[in-house]
């Protein structure tokens, strides 16, 4: 009983810091129709300019973690200003494939800068653990827990109530109508890219936590939460949370209980399942769980 509550946190934790990527996937293809596969590439930088801040100028951790987030925020928008903007109204498989070219060059960047070793970020928590109901449980993933539930909790408040948000939901929901009522695509263009990548830090903060460290391949995360996006629903908020909390439950429990029961599945066939399991699910429902069914005219 004690293994399964420590394996089912372990889980939530993985699952939120998904649901913070795949809410960046889902924030930028509302508003733009895009699938953004240079989230990876801000994932990566942010937790590498926390390391930046932590370690190398040996600045508070929470004050890194602030700077890392502003940074990368300023930074997606400063993409969304001179990169996409001037692509608005072509097509969008070019849209897309320059995402692609903007995750590598993030990539090579960051290398260059940080280069391939793994790097601590210089978190507080490290190797700690507590227990909780005779489960031993890393503090690393409580934190994780709070302070990704705490920045939904936030992301959601800010889409449903504020001025804001509802521009953005307007924006998104019919563009032209929104522009009717002096509500610029480009400036909801450029806030939901800034909101790409302060999640996309958050993530990467989390997912470098403790002794994992950060180096290049914490972007292939990110694609590992795809599964999580086409789960919930490409247009939701809502669908990118639940998505992201099962694909992690699915992906630790998998690991801990199917890969020993079955040992002939192979060692990552953990990684392989949520694949599986989206598969399954698209074929009962195409637009996922939370997506709505695309209207076309006859």
């Amino acid at each position: 009983m004690s293994d399964l509550v420590q394996f089912l946190l372990a889980g939530l934790a993985l699952g939120s810091v998904y649901a913070l990527i795949c809410l960046g996937f889902v924030v930028i293809y509302r508003a733009t129709g895009v699938i953004n596969f240079a989230q990876g590439g801000l994932v990566v930088l942010g937790a590498f300019l926390t390391h930046e801040f932590a370690v190398r100028q040996g600045l508070p951790f929470s004050l890194a973690v602030v700077l890392a987030v502003a940074a990368v925020a300023g930074i997606g928008m400063a993409l969304e200003r001179v990169v996409f903007r001037p692509m608005v109204g072509q097509p969008t498989f070019a849209m897309i494939l320059i995402t692609l070219g903007v995750l590598f060059v993030l990539e090579q960047a960051s290398a260059a800068r940080w280069g391939y070793d793994v790097l601590l970020i210089g978190d507080p928590w490290g190797v700690q653990t507590v227990q909780i109901g005779g489960a031993t449980v890393k503090v690393a993933d409580l934190w994780t827990l709070g302070a990704a539930g705490a920045a939904l909790a936030a992301l959601f408040a800010l889409f449903r109530f504020s001025t804001l948000g509802i521009a953005m939901r307007a924006g998104a929901a019919d563009p032209e109508a929104a522009l009717a009522h002096g509500i610029s695509p480009q400036a909801i263009h450029g806030l939901s890219w800034a909101i790409a990548g302060a999640v996309a830090t958050l993530a990467g903060v989390f997912l470098s936590a403790g002794p994992k460290g950060v180096d290049l391949s914490l972007s292939l995360v990110a694609f590992r939460a795809f599964p999580a996006m086409i789960l919930g629903g490409l247009d939701s908020p809502e669908g990118a949370v639940t998505g992201g909390v099962l694909i992690g439950l699915i992906e630790v429990l998998t690991a801990a209980y199917l890969v020993t029961a079955v040992p002939g599945v192979g060692a990552n066939f953990h990684v392989v399942m949520p694949y599986l399991v989206m598969v399954v699910i698209l074929i009962v429902r195409p637009y996922g769980l939370f997506g709505r069914e695309e209207v076309r005219r006859a």
